[in-house]
């Protein structure tokens, strides 16, 4: 598990393959443990919306139009969904213009 961390708002957690996911799509290389300062939150929360938009496009065409032998509630959780604390996270630092970090959440083992 993967803890983002700010002084705006409260920590968000996620599974390491999706927040090395979510912390490429800003912009950086995914490291664990690292940060991303305040002045670089609107950067990295427009790169990361972009790379979302993009990856829900993608996701949209590849899918068939019926799910075949599952219903509605069986269906997959996507990275969308799964960005939107660490999205929220990410514009009150901005607009608190806080640090935003993330590290091992070793809690959980």
């Amino acid at each position: 598990m993967i803890r983002f961390t700010s002084p705006a708002g409260a920590s968000v957690s996620m599974f390491e393959k999706d927040a090395k996911a979510l912390i490429r799509m800003m912009g950086h290389s995914g490291t664990i443990p690292s940060a991303i300062r305040a002045e670089d939150i609107a950067t990295a929360l427009q790169q990361l919306d972009a790379a979302l938009q993009t990856t829900e496009e993608k996701s949209q065409e590849a899918q068939p139009s019926k799910l075949q032998g599952q219903d509605a509630e069986e269906k997959a959780v996507g990275i969308n969904v799964r960005a939107y604390p660490l999205i929220e996270l990410l514009k009150a630092a901005s607009a608190k213009q806080k640090n935003v970090m993330w590290e091992q959440d070793r809690s959980f083992f």
